[in-house]
């Protein structure tokens, strides 16, 4: 195991991570209380009118648990994948940064920083490929676990601010535990929604771009010619903005501008078979997870 850095900030991880749990528990504590009325989701004016009421009333907040508590593991999953790689190989690496926001989903995530160079593409392979099967492997249950607590109002997808897409994973356990009922009525429990959100983040770190999960993959993968893909498929994101969420759009130029980059790894050596069938795992994930339109906004901002 690597020696603990001179200096670690423990305290900052410590921190940010209370915080993240304070906010995505704001966040789940009127999720669940919109659940409990049979209210939509997410209603931009109604959602903020309830923060008078947590004011007063604190102790409501600690409904909004079973939500931060579900997300978090997904993402300390993901994350601890990672890095429990790069102890293994004696990779200098952080201890996951959360990220609190005041968002929908209460964060924008976590992430670790890898402080040293990579020599060795299967290194980098598994390094890259640990955090999306580790939250993958916890996000599975949660959102078993979340529809079997959701519950069937018709239209309610219609409702609210936010309409949410429906990745294949979660269409295939919903015609499990639903059969025949139409989509837009199913109202995800806060624990499934929790899951829906790490499924969307599944998706984003295996876009097969860049330095991100999916792009160290290709890299270890692909080689010299991840550059030309990482461009292929970033420019694949702009029709798909255009066509169905614009939100890709802003992914396409935050990672054309910031994330087309790897460091290079001068190493011949080709992927055993068995890190090439978990390739083509983490791209079956990748297809489950992936949606074309993510969100849609139907008004109220």
């Amino acid at each position: 195991m690597a020696p603990a850095r001179p200096g670690e900030r423990y305290w900052l991880h410590a921190l940010m991570f209370v915080l993240t749990l304070a906010s995505t528990t704001i966040v789940g504590a009127r999720m669940q209380d919109n659940f409990d009325r049979n209210l939509a989701f997410f209603d931009f004016d109604r959602d903020l009118a309830a923060f008078i009421t947590w004011w007063h009333h604190p102790a409501l907040l600690l409904q909004g648990l079973p939500f931060s508590l579900t997300l978090l593991a997904i993402l300390l999953a993901h994350e601890f994948g990672h890095y429990i790689a790069c102890l293994h190989y004696h990779v200098d690496a952080s201890l996951p940064y959360f990220l609190p926001a005041p968002t929908f989903t209460g964060t924008l995530g976590a992430f670790i920083r890898i402080r040293a160079p990579i020599y060795s593409k299967r290194v980098l392979f598994d390094v890259g490929v640990a955090g999306p099967i580790a939250g993958f492997v916890f996000l599975l249950p949660a959102l078993a676990i979340g529809l079997a607590f959701s519950k069937v109002i018709p239209g309610i997808a219609y409702q609210g601010t936010l309409k949410f897409g429906t990745p294949a994973l979660l269409w295939l356990i919903e015609r499990a535990v639903f059969p025949g009922t139409p989509l837009a009525d199913i109202y995800l429990h806060p624990v499934a929604r929790a899951a829906w959100i790490g499924i969307l983040a599944t998706a984003l770190n295996l876009l097969p771009i860049g330095q991100l999960d999916g792009g160290h993959i290709l890299y270890s993968i692909a080689g010299d010619r991840h550059k030309l893909l990482s461009r292929v498929f970033t420019a694949l994101l702009v029709p798909i903005g255009i066509l169905f969420w614009p939100g890709w759009l802003v992914w396409a130029v935050l990672l054309l501008f910031f994330g087309m980059r790897h460091p290079a790894i001068y190493d011949p050596t080709e992927l055993s078979p068995g890190r090439k069938k978990l390739a083509l795992l983490s791209l079956a994930i990748f297809l489950l997870s992936f949606t074309l339109a993510p969100i849609a906004y139907s008004g109220g901002f």
